[in-house]
């Protein structure tokens, strides 16, 4: 199977809200390449609820394996039995709450999910079109409230409190924002996918070469500006200089 997954950390209020938006292709690759659908009714992949019940196993499980090598013999000293004890009761309670996987069908075609989805991809917590005032100590912002069927509400924080929650989706560098797995992952794909594209008879599309960007001339508007020279810190190059000395001095206005 394959899945791209997108991180996205934040509510509409600027609050900590992680949680991933995942497309996962009805179908995989057997281990001779092949593609097979693993339904033909177009229904879910797997059952929602059991879905929900073995991510919540699979994760607790993880956390459980964290704990055992924090009880190793190199950090048995370090890690007390009151902490030990701290991490198997969260550990505990995240396994009697109930979670919620939430799957839907894909709305429109499969290009339209991709769309949809591209739109967060590069996105950050908020945008200056929903910043309404700023003043001397607070700042205003516009946001929906989903609870409300989505109406648009307006909050009002001061600088310390705004600056804190944007900086909570500050994303640690080098950290990888979107994930591509199973046979969309960026190994398979370079070995294998020509091979299965010509299997399933897709023509894959030509990607065409990136447009020269010509910024417009600031005072007509219209002619496009040409990049003849660019300059360093330490100024304009030695030929561009001699070439300026011998330009001709410009006539006096008066």
């Amino acid at each position: 199977m394959g899945m791209i997954a997108v991180l996205h950390t934040w509510g509409q209020n600027l609050s900590l809200h992680p949680h991933l938006h995942c497309i996962v292709p009805g179908g995989g690759v057997d281990e001779s390449g092949t593609w097979k659908n693993l339904r033909s009714d177009g229904k879910f992949l797997f059952p929602v609820k059991a879905l929900s019940k073995v991510f919540r196993a699979k994760f607790c499980e993880k956390l459980k394996h964290q704990l055992s090598l924090k009880l190793n013999e190199n950090q048995r000293e370090k890690f007390t039995e009151n902490e030990a004890g701290n991490y198997e009761k969260l550990r505990q309670s995240l396994w009697e709450k109930p979670w919620v996987v939430y799957a839907k069908k894909p709305f429109g075609s499969p290009k339209s999910v991709v769309e949809y989805l591209g739109r967060y991809t590069h996105k950050i917590a908020i945008s200056n079109q929903r910043i309404r005032k700023i003043d001397a100590e607070n700042v205003t912002f516009e946001y929906k409230d989903y609870r409300q069927k989505g109406i648009k509400k307006q909050m009002v924080l001061s600088h310390e409190e705004f600056i804190r929650r944007f900086a909570m989706h500050i994303l640690p560098k080098r950290f990888v924002k979107i994930r591509h797995y199973g046979f969309l992952s960026s190994t398979w794909k370079r070995i294998k996918l020509k091979n299965l594209q010509q299997n399933l008879g897709i023509q894959p599309k030509e990607k065409l070469p990136p447009k020269a960007f010509q910024p417009k001339c600031t005072c007509c508007k219209v002619g496009n500006l040409v990049t003849i020279a660019t300059f360093d810190l330490r100024g304009p190059p030695s030929w561009f200089l001699e070439m300026s000395r011998n330009l001709p001095a410009p006539k006096s206005a008066f």
